[in-house]
């Protein structure tokens, strides 16, 4: 059962200094100004197994309340660092669920603001039972409403898997998240690491790809959490195509089709504006990112030529995946852009996975019910071409840029296979070389270029760089009208 009654900024004492972890305080520098509403659950009994009713106006272990972020309505809970570091108790395990709760019943986003020790050593099985419950809660709403967690402080042992089991993770320098903390470590395995190590922002945002977006302080981490509700709030409505103007997209790649470029320009250049882009320090091959085109959210995956040539690998390719099933969840279009020579290739990611790993990204793309519509700029070769959303996998529209090329491999790797033995009887490496471009450039007009790719139906049409966006626009508002469904029907595991 969940009480509300209203809370606004009266609750902090003008007169005395606020102390800075007071999650009162927090939640009022995380919502818009005005009244809001707290909500608490039915446990209401002290610790330590005590009778007595507590007083409602009592310091609670998390505080939770329902507010607005940039007008729209928002649930978010915080934890208390002053009471027993913000250790996860069956009271505030149960405040969490009921926030939860409400927030499902309302089918709102909910936001945590985590600063907790892990689960209360006091109490024993008591607590396990309420941060397990924290998790079902969690995964009951999964895929449901939008899950954004802020760390802001310590979030160990079971509190390192709560933002775990969320769809966006925010980490400030001052947050640190791991299951063991370095003085367990110390003792158990004589290793001598520090927090930052374990848990800092540089391990989890470009080792472990845990945390999502990395802040410079606390207020910045508050600031990405309130714009991140507004990128992952459903929207019904589709892109709106006359909002869209095309743009020289071309001017954003290099003019030499070999030379590596970072595709962060280009994604920027096709949004409406800068998007935020997730886990952008971790499988830089890969980028992800959330932001606006026609006036309405959507996600962005696209191959990064700067980082391993733009091959796909294991952490590329499941980064994707949990990316394409987070739009999918809450009914984001989705824009692939494509510039893909293949899958990494070496043992090392063979028995990484690339297989196992690799799957998942297909899965994702092929299980896809929101508008999907992808860009092929340079090159798209092999199985990678594939799992980039291609029209086999129900993309609702495929464009290439002129001189793209879509191919089992690179028309020069496809010669040296297909023509093997007269390129071995050639005498000399140079005139080798030219019989190679020769037969290179006979084999892509057959079968690897552009219109032959139209001509089968596996794309729609080649368009121009400066026709992109509104072809997009087009493509994605046209997918919208005939979709019987606007989002997926799934969870949002963390692949």
């Amino acid at each position: 059962m969940v009480t509300s009654d209203t809370a606004d900024s009266s609750r902090l004492d003008a007169g005395r200094t606020v102390d800075p972890r007071d999650p009162a305080g927090r939640l009022e520098r995380f919502f818009d100004d005005g009244p809001r509403l707290t909500i608490r659950s039915d446990l209401d009994t002290q610790p330590a197994g005590l009778n007595a009713r507590l007083s409602p106006d009592r310091p609670r272990p998390v505080v939770a309340e329902i507010g607005t972020v940039d007008g729209r309505q928002v649930v978010a809970f915080a934890c208390d660092p002053r009471i027993g570091g913000g250790a996860m108790s069956e009271e505030s395990c149960a405040g969490i669920v009921a926030a939860y709760d409400e927030a499902l019943a309302r089918q709102l986003p909910i936001v945590g603001i985590w600063h907790s020790g892990g689960a209360r050593l006091d109490e024993g099985v008591r607590s396990l039972h309420g941060v397990g419950r924290v998790f079902a809660a969690m995964t009951r709403a999964s895929g449901r409403i939008p899950q954004i967690s802020v760390v802001i402080g310590p979030a160990a042992g079971g509190a390192a898997y709560g933002p775990a089991l969320t769809d966006v993770v925010v980490q400030a320098p001052t947050g640190k998240i791991f299951v063991t903390g370095p003085d367990v470590v110390r003792w158990a395995t004589g290793e001598d690491v520090t927090a930052d190590d374990l848990g800092g922002v540089d391990a989890h945002g470009s080792r472990s790809g845990v945390s999502h977006v990395i802040a410079v302080d606390e207020d910045e981490a508050m600031a990405y959490g309130r714009h991140l509700c507004a990128l992952l709030t459903p929207d019904p409505a589709p892109v709106d195509a006359e909002q869209v103007a095309d743009r020289d997209l071309a001017a954003l790649l290099p003019r030499r089709p070999g030379v590596v470029y970072d595709v962060r320009g280009l994604v920027d250049g096709v949004l409406d504006e800068p998007g935020l882009e997730l886990q952008a320090g971790y499988a830089r091959n890969v980028v992800t990112t959330l932001g606006r085109f026609g006036g309405r959210p959507v996600g962005i995956v696209a191959n990064n030529p700067t980082h391993l040539v733009g091959c796909l690998d294991s952490a590329g390719a499941e980064k994707a995946a949990r990316f394409v099933r987070l739009c999918d969840g809450f009914g984001l279009p989705i824009i692939v852009l494509v510039d893909v020579p293949g899958y990494l290739p070496g043992s090392a990611e063979e028995l990484g996975g690339i297989v196992r790993r690799g799957a998942k990204l297909l899965h994702a793309f092929a299980e896809t019910v929101v508008p999907t519509a992808t860009v092929v700029t340079r090159k798209a070769y092999g199985g990678a071409y594939i799992a980039m959303n291609s029209r086999s996998l129900g993309a609702d529209a495929c464009f290439a840029w002129p001189g793209a090329e879509i191919a089992v491999m690179s028309p020069i790797s496809s010669v040296r296979v297909l023509h093997r033995r007269a390129l071995a009887g050639v005498a000399g490496d140079r005139q080798r070389a030219v019989l190679e471009q020769i037969l290179a450039d006979e084999h892509a007009a057959q079968v690897d270029g552009v219109a032959a790719a139209v001509e089968l139906g596996i794309l729609d049409a080649e368009v121009r760089p400066d026709r992109t966006r509104s072809a997009l626009a087009e493509a994605l508002a046209r997918a919208a009208e005939k979709a019987g469904e606007v989002r997926g029907g799934h969870g949002n595991i963390p692949l």
